[in-house]
């Protein structure tokens, strides 16, 4: 009721602070408001007033008809905004906006056709048959914010100040300098403000409404007293020019004489402006459900020729504009958005205009200078004494340079009406706005962030809650269930449901484990260490042994006629076993063996026939009966060396079964081992049929006694040597299975060489003994004695033969039983003992 009271009193109040620079409104205001034409293409910003933007409502290519809404808001400060005219969407990308850091912001482009066509409309002549609310739905949908250069939701703001308002002031002033759209707005349209102020007033119903003009405007308020004709309902008061008394708290001031308190809104004393453009975008919404899709906009300046007001669509690239009324472009001469006060400087021309453009000021020389070098603040209060609002400018610009938030705030920055009067009287030329609306920035970005953080530890909190109240909820239908099952069962059967699943899981365990014994078949040792039950395998190795024992003891001709009873019982025997190779190995022994007896027999024949032609008077003859016995001997050497070839290479076949790589290496060593003795063996052939061809028919009987001896001697020198070469193949066999110690084979392999290597050095010393004998013979020795000599020689070199091969038999018959019992490997080796044996013979025959 204050308000009211020192309102009616007709009293005019004055505000602190306050100048009066020069107006020159004169440029513009002469002329009526014209429309500016349409241009080809149209850059919509989605954000166009104090708020969020909205979710976009069209896509690229979409054809639009003008007041086509564009986006959609979910709430009364998110405003949409419309197409400024018909055509297609082109791109829905950034595009610099009109603003003081140059960045470019989301904007919808459109292109004309031509047409200016509007979408259907459904204006009413009576807003009085329209509720408030569906009014202000109306309002909302019509993108309208305030005009006057806030751009608040006018929607929104309305809404919040209903039931509240006892005073309702609409805004003329109009007081920064040459600025004159209000003014222009007043007096060509005067009916359509009031009857948006009458449509304000029906939604908030205030006991008093008054539209305030300055007393520069004595046009503006004849024309508007016209308007009303004679009602009493709203009243035009006059108030003195001064500027910012156009400000919201500073006409309140002038007006009632009560100041707004500090960071509350003019409702809570019950008072509600609105600009008179906004009352203007109301009546169009409401009675032409025409949205705000255009405005009026001040050109003037003196770089401007064609100075005045025209309506002007959204979206509309300034430079086009200024282009429409001559702008003469001149690039030491800034463009200013808003008034010489509160306007600002526009880094790209090319930038729209929106809903908060209400003036272009295009200066030259005469009208603007470069700002002059900022200077350090000399204390003098002329900031102090110019604010409206009684701030202290000076230390709050310190606290905005150091960044000191908390102090600016202290000091109430957020009061800041943002005039720029501080900035205009100071003398050290320190732009005092500017960094106060950095530091505002700043502010509400820091409030920003810690609201987002405060709302999602709420969203966090209230989800942990629900989690857990959902947990405790689960668990006890749980639990319910689960005593009910176990009452109903235990009513059934008398057993606990519970208790008989543990005995279950626990007896299933208990046979889990008996038949993992059972199929592991295992004992634990001393050290805890798991070993098999080998009784089986052992038996089976000890029955195999007993047999081979008595398979030696048993005469050759017994095991050649049951060779074939014994290859099918050991075929039985391998389906049963895994140890192939063994047999395999047998078979190629009776085989060698079988080979070795039939050559013995060939060679008794042929020595015995060379003996019997060799006692004989004539030494010529025994040398032809020898050149013949070798020519048999070789015939039955390659006879035999096709056979052995046959033998290895079925015996190699059969012992790659268990390990193939480990039999191929075994048996390419004994056959490069077997191949060298050989080639050893025919060298020696070589040079004793050179040595007897070369021989003269005539040739003394001395040097065929000396012949025969080096025969001996050679012949005994090749028989050691392939007994050197058995050893050593035995000799590797053994290392090779030496499993347990590699060190161990190492010394065993060494100990061979040397005991090869001895035998050697014998054979050659022997050599040497023979042939030294056989030359100091004397040369009347008789040939007949020479003859009896050589078979003697052969019969003790046959001797010497079979007690080596009862030896190599002996050996390899052992190596072959301790072998061949688990790994294949060995039955490889004994694999090769045989083809060594079986190339000994061919070199025998040889001999």
């Amino acid at each position: 009721m204050d308000v009211l009271m020192r309102f009616n009193s007709g009293k005019l109040w004055d505000f602190k602070g306050g100048i009066h620079p020069p107006e020159r409104k004169s440029q513009s205001n002469h002329k009526a408001i014209r429309p500016a034409k349409l241009v080809d293409k149209l850059y919509i910003p989605v954000k166009q007033h104090a708020g969020l933007e909205g979710s976009l409502l069209v896509n690229v290519g979409d054809y639009v008809f003008k007041g086509q809404p564009l986006t959609q808001g979910d709430g009364l400060r998110t405003l949409p905004v419309h197409a400024s005219t018909s055509g297609f969407i082109t791109a829905i990308a950034p595009y610099v906006a009109p603003h003081p850091s140059g960045l470019t912001e989301l904007c919808i482009h459109l292109e004309s056709d031509g047409q200016d066509q509007w979408r259907q409309q459904q204006p009413i002549d009576d807003f009085l048959t329209q509720t408030p609310e569906q009014l202000i739905n109306k309002i909302y949908q019509a993108g309208i914010a305030g005009l006057g250069g806030a751009v608040f939701p006018t929607a929104a703001k309305i809404h919040s100040a209903e039931k509240q308002v006892k005073l309702l002031i609409i805004n003329g002033a109009e007081c920064e300098p040459y600025i004159t759209c209000d003014d222009r707005l007043m007096r060509d349209y005067p009916e359509e403000i009031i009857e948006g102020t009458r449509i304000l007033r029906y939604i908030l119903r205030p006991e008093k409404v008054v539209i305030a003009i300055e007393d520069n405007k004595p046009e503006a308020a004849e024309a508007l007293r016209k308007a009303l004709q004679g009602a009493n309902d709203i009243e035009i008061r006059m108030i003195p020019t001064k500027y910012p008394s156009g400000a919201a708290k500073q006409l309140i001031q002038v007006l009632t004489g009560l100041e707004v308190p500090s960071g509350q809104r003019s409702s809570s004393i019950g008072v509600l402006m609105q600009n008179v453009g906004t009352a203007f975008a109301i009546k169009r919404a409401v009675i032409n459900d025409e949205p705000l899709i255009e405005r009026v906009v001040t050109l003037t300046g003196d770089k401007v020729i064609d100075k005045g007001n025209y309506w002007v669509r959204l979206g509309t690239p300034i430079y086009q504009l200024l282009q429409q009324v001559d702008y003469q472009y001149d690039a030491r001469f800034p463009v200013f958005m808003g008034g010489p006060m509160m306007g600002f400087i526009l880094p790209d021309l090319n930038a729209p205009v929106t809903k908060m453009t209400n003036c272009l000021l295009a200066p030259d020389h005469f009208e603007y200078a470069p700002p002059a070098p900022e200077q350090s603040c000399i204390r003098c209060s002329a900031c102090s004494d110019a604010c409206p609002v009684n701030l202290m400018p000076q230390q709050l610009y310190w606290f905005a340079r150091s960044e000191d938030h908390d102090k600016s705030e202290q000091y109430a920055l957020k009061d800041c009406i943002e005039c720029g009067l501080c900035a205009y009287v100071c003398p050290s030329h320190i732009p005092l706005i500017q960094y106060f609306r950095q530091e505002k920035a700043k502010i509400w970005e820091i409030k920003q962030k810690a609201k987002q953080a405060e709302e999602a530890k709420i969203r966090f909190e209230a989800r942990q809650a629900r989690l857990e109240r959902e947990e405790q909820e689960r668990k006890a239908r749980s639990q319910k269930a689960m005593e009910a099952r176990r009452q109903e069962m235990k009513l059934e059967n008398g057993i606990d449901p519970v208790q008989a699943a543990l005995e279950r899981l626990k007896a299933k365990k208990t046979e889990n484990n008996e038949t993992k014994k059972t199929e592991i078949k295992a004992i634990l040792s001393k050290k805890g260490e798991l070993l098999p039950d080998n009784s089986d395998i052992i038996a089976q190795r000890k029955a195999r042994r007993l047999a081979r024992q008595q398979e030696v003891q048993s005469p050759t001709s017994h095991i050649l006629e049951t060779h074939e009873s014994t290859k099918d019982s050991i075929t039985l025997e391998s389906t049963i076993d895994s140890k192939k190779a063994a047999v395999a190995a047998a078979v190629a022994r009776a085989k060698a063996k079988k080979a070795e007896q039939q050559e013995q027999s060939a060679v008794e024949k042929i020595t015995l026939s060379a003996e019997t032609e060799n006692t004989k008077e004539d030494p010529r003859k025994a040398t032809i009966a020898a050149a013949i016995a070798r020519a048999k001997a070789k015939k039955a050497e390659q006879q035999t060396e096709s056979a052995v070839e046959k033998i290895t290479l079925s015996t190699e076949t059969e012992n790659t079964k268990e390990d193939p790589r480990k039999a191929a290496i075994a048996a390419a060593i004994a056959r490069a081992k077997a191949k060298k003795a050989e080639q050893q063996a025919e060298s020696v052939v070589e040079k004793i049929t050179l040595s007897a061809e070369t021989e003269s028919p005539k040739e003394d009987p001395r040097k065929a006694a000396i012949a025969a001896a080096i025969a001996r001697a050679k012949a005994k020198k090749a028989e050691q040597q392939v007994q050197s070469a058995v050893e050593k193949i035995t000799l590797s066999a053994e290392t090779e299975n030496t499993k347990e110690d590699p060190r161990k084979a190492a010394i065993a392999a060494a100990i061979a060489r040397a005991k090869a290597k001895k035998v050697e050095q014998q054979a050659e010393s022997a050599l040497e003994k023979i042939t030294l004998s056989a030359e100091t013979e004397s040369p009347k020795e008789d040939p007949r004695k020479a003859a009896i000599a050589a078979a003697i020689a052969r019969a003790k070199a046959k001797k010497a033969e079979q007690q080596a091969q009862s030896a190599v038999e002996k050996i390899t018959l052992s190596a072959e039983t301790e072998n061949t019992k688990e790994d294949p490997r060995k039955a490889a080796i004994a694999a090769a003992i045989a083809r060594a044996k079986a190339k000994k013979l061919a070199k025998e025959n040889k001999e």
